[in-house]
């Protein structure tokens, strides 16, 4: 393995764990989303990975290189791990030529043409950063970063600060950069659809603890817990006999005609489809429609019992592959 974390442990000076024995593995080349909410430790993470943080139990594993440990520590300077921020962290004084080039190592001088190539920054690079839209600063700083060939790019929150007509964008051209240089990637972000659309794996995080680590598609269609299956997007509950069960809207067909049917109390555009909210067997559902749908009418629907998501420890912590 590439990055290994093992048993991560850090604490501050109450002596809570902000992280509690976290676990995973990275290829080299793959790009992991860490996913959670506000205040769970996904920025205390990296800081861990980075070095600007010292760990208080653990082991952090890079190229088959122990960089952090109880014993020891190799400084941030020394680590090959590049940083990426949500507000861009370019030196205003300096041209883009000049910020991407800022204190680098001499034996880096050649990646300079290839990288500037990469990142489509040829057009701007005598210009400055307020002179640059944000996805080209972002851009710059992608740059900046890989042109170092880190071992490790830790992004975090990098996509925040952009509109949203241009965020998708960018997003797909860093992810496209990070795969063409194969650099091994660990993104920070509260956006569950940059996760899903982008990464190799996906780690769920929560107070300090690993609820799920695996491929998008395992984390979305069959969630560790109700923690996880709720975090990447909406779900609908339902009780048969003692059980319950979890379903995706996406996955509820609306029919002219069946058993199952419920009020639709709020209809919401999406652009591609509507939003039906409606209430049954007294859990909030919603599910969606090509065709807007009345306030207060019946909705029939129906679905394949495949579809059903069952936890069978409730809400349990789960780890997998």
């Amino acid at each position: 393995m590439f990055l290994e974390v093992k048993d991560l442990i850090k604490s501050y000076a109450d002596n809570l764990p902000v992280l509690k024995k976290l676990n995973f593995q990275l290829q080299k080349g793959e790009l992991l989303s860490f996913v959670g909410e506000s205040g769970a430790g996904k920025s205390t993470f990296l800081k861990c990975l980075s070095g600007l943080e010292k760990i208080d139990g653990g082991e952090i594993i890079l190229n088959g290189k122990i960089i952090s440990s109880h014993n020891t520590f190799i400084p941030p300077q020394q680590r090959k791990i590049s940083y990426v921020f949500q507000d861009y962290a370019l030196f205003p004084h300096l041209n883009i030529r000049e910020n991407i080039c800022f204190n680098l190592d001499i034996k880096f001088n050649s990646n300079f043409d290839s990288v500037v190539s990469l990142t489509n920054l040829k057009s701007i690079l005598n210009r400055y950063p307020h002179e640059i839209s944000g996805g080209e600063q972002q851009r710059a700083c992608i740059a900046r970063s890989i042109i170092r060939e880190p071992d490790l790019l830790l992004l975090d929150e990098p996509f925040s600060n952009l509109d949203s007509n241009i965020k998708h964008q960018v997003r797909d051209e860093i992810c496209n950069i990070v795969k063409k240089t194969k650099t091994t990637t660990i993104l920070v972000t509260h956006d569950i659809n940059d996760a899903l659309n982008i990464s190799d794996k996906i780690l769920v995080f929560k107070a300090g603890v690993v609820q799920q680590f695996s491929n998008p598609t395992t984390m979305y269609c069959k969630p560790a817990n109700c923690y996880c299956a709720e975090i990447l997007g909406d779900i609908n509950k339902l009780s048969i006999g003692k059980k319950t069960f979890y379903i995706r809207p996406e996955n509820i067909k609306i029919v002219k005609h069946s058993k199952l049917s419920m009020n639709a109390k709020k209809c919401f555009f999406q652009g591609k489809d509507y939003k039906i909210i409606g209430l049954y067997n007294n859990n909030i559902w919603s599910v969606f429609s090509k065709e807007p749908i009345k306030i207060n009418s019946k909705v029939c629907f129906e679905y394949l019992e495949e579809d059903l998501i069952y936890f069978d420890n409730g809400c349990s912590n789960f780890f997998t592959e």
